[in-house]
């Protein structure tokens, strides 16, 4: 019988948009072309009732990990990268 992995399901989203994604057994490392990266694991929120919720590599909660609201997880991560590259311009212009 077929189990629905959120982490599988958003590695698979992320990688349709041109992303590396390294997908383990409790996290997904995601990168962009430039090798900026950012990694994403999944575990229950206990201020949610312990529902499922994706997390930044620093524990910040993304959203929670459901159909309904990957899209919202995918523009979080997609932000995180932007602003990984802006703070690396950043540094290399100084």
């Amino acid at each position: 019988m077929y189990q629905y992995d959120p982490l599988t399901a958003l590695g698979r989203k992320l990688a349709v948009r041109g992303l590396t994604v390294t997908d383990t057994t409790d996290r997904l490392h995601v990168e962009d072309a430039t090798g900026i990266s950012v990694t994403i694991t999944c575990r229950p929120r206990p201020e949610d009732g312990g529902r499922l919720w994706f997390f930044t590599e620093a524990g910040e909660p993304i959203g929670e990990a459901d159909g309904e609201h990957e899209a919202d997880a995918i523009l979080h991560i997609l932000g995180c990268l932007a602003q990984r590259a802006e703070r690396r311009a950043e540094e290399a212009a100084r």
